[in-house]
């Protein structure tokens, strides 16, 4: 496998860094999946954003340096991770929505055993971490060293990137941030 993205990579502005994204490896600890769909969210300017009220402790990681994870609990019970983007101070990030799983499968079938289908391993936030083992606990890790790490495919596959509103959000909610590889069966939702 190639190296892990670098800190270069994450420094540009959200958006950006949203789409290119997409077709990239997220890896942890044995299990794989390509990055099928994200969401940027755009600091204090996103009324949807976590940091849209400043920095706070629970915000001071996407306010840090770039290629970090942010990785937040939703409805008490599903972990969400996000990788921040943006320079040093500068508020933004990623939330890694779904991805299509590639190695590792026994272990997240371990982790998800009523599901039945590939494709719906880690086609969410929520599910995308708990196939991964990914939790609260890595709030905070650098993402270039891991041990969740991102890396260029090694055979780069065109495809078509598709553009709608976020999913699931009532702040900011007609905003076009939400990225997805057109046509993947791995994607969370298929709206427009």
């Amino acid at each position: 496998m190639k190296a892990p993205l670098p800190r270069s990579f994450y420094t540009h502005h959200t958006v950006r860094v949203a789409r290119a994204l997409l077709g990239k490896i997220l890896v942890h600890e044995g299990t794989s999946g390509r990055i099928v769909e994200t969401e940027a969210y755009l600091g204090i300017d996103d009324g949807a954003a976590h940091s849209a009220h400043g920095l706070t402790e629970r915000t001071r990681v996407i306010f840090g340096p770039p290629g970090h994870a942010y990785v937040y609990l939703i409805y008490g019970m599903y972990d969400c991770l996000n990788l921040v983007a943006e320079p040093d101070g500068v508020a933004g990030c990623v939330l890694i929505r779904a991805l299509e799983p590639m190695d590792g499968l026994d272990q997240m079938r371990w982790r998800r055993p009523r599901v039945t289908r590939v494709e719906d391993l880690a086609n969410g936030p929520g599910k995308l971490t708990r196939a991964l083992g990914i939790t609260l606990g890595h709030n905070g890790i650098d993402v270039t060293r891991g041990p969740i790490t991102v890396h260029p495919a090694e055979k780069s596959a065109a495809f078509e990137i598709a553009v709608s509103h976020r999913i699931g959000i009532t702040k900011s909610a007609d905003l076009p941030l939400r990225f997805f590889i057109k046509g993947n069966r791995c994607v969370s939702v298929n709206v427009k």
